[in-house]
């Protein structure tokens, strides 16, 4: 599925029906340039969960856990990874048996010690909003 979101409110929105879109367990891969969106679509999804805390880019902790209506999210952002390597020595293999929702922000960083993902989206500037590319989710959630 492609779309255009206008603004940034447009993203929140869409951010906040993948809450009810994502299955309550899965990998989501986001895929786009720095300023794509990529945290605004996981803010929003939390926001839509009840979470009303501050929702940042992990870019320097590089995972953010959150626990929602019985859910566990894990927002990972792997921008300043050096090397792919460094997902072992924190344990990512381990978030990804928990039944958790993970994240994964610049999945291309991890490539070989990442699994496949169940839901792949991209975001990319274009003009004044972002055209965003989803793919993985079953038809009837659409």
């Amino acid at each position: 599925m492609k779309t255009y979101l206008h603004n940034t409110a447009e993203t929140e929105q869409f951010g906040a029906a993948l809450w009810r879109l994502l299955p309550a367990t899965g990998l989501i891969f986001l895929h786009g340039d720095l300023g794509a969106g990529k945290t605004t679509l996981v803010r929003a999804y939390l926001r839509a969960g009840g979470f009303t805390g501050t929702v940042k880019s992990p870019t320097y902790t590089l995972v953010e856990e959150y626990t929602l209506d019985g859910r566990k999210i894990c927002h990972f952002d792997l921008y300043r990874l050096t090397d792919p390597e460094e997902l072992e020595w924190i344990g990512i293999r381990d978030y990804f048996t928990e039944g958790c929702v993970c994240f994964i922000e610049w999945p291309e960083r991890g490539l070989g010690f990442l699994p496949e993902s169940d839901v792949s989206i991209s975001l990319a500037v274009e003009g004044a909003g972002r055209s965003l590319t989803i793919s993985g989710l079953d038809d009837e959630k659409k």
